[in-house]
């Protein structure tokens, strides 16, 4: 009898707050929103308890490359040659 195990079973999808306050997040919730380790993550409070993890992106990320295709070929290198 000494010998039992105890074995808790979670539902799946949840999770407990640690002593540290440390949260584990579900790798199938982790796959879905495109997390992996060592992303940084926004948190967000929304109003009746509602935490929000949201995927922080690094500006330079974000926006980089967002203006190609705005001028045509070869434009920005007559206006570079204008400098000469």
């Amino acid at each position: 009898m000494g010998d039992e195990v105890k074995v808790r079973t979670r539902r799946r999808g949840y999770t407990r707050v640690s002593a540290k306050h440390q949260v584990t997040i579900p790798m199938d919730a982790l796959a879905k929103a495109g997390m992996q380790t060592g992303d940084r993550v926004r948190v967000e409070v929304e109003p009746g308890g509602r935490v929000v993890l949201t995927k922080a992106q690094d500006a330079l990320e974000r926006y980089a490359g967002m203006f190609t295709g705005l001028y045509p070929p070869g434009y920005l290198d007559e206006l570079r040659d204008e400098w000469e």
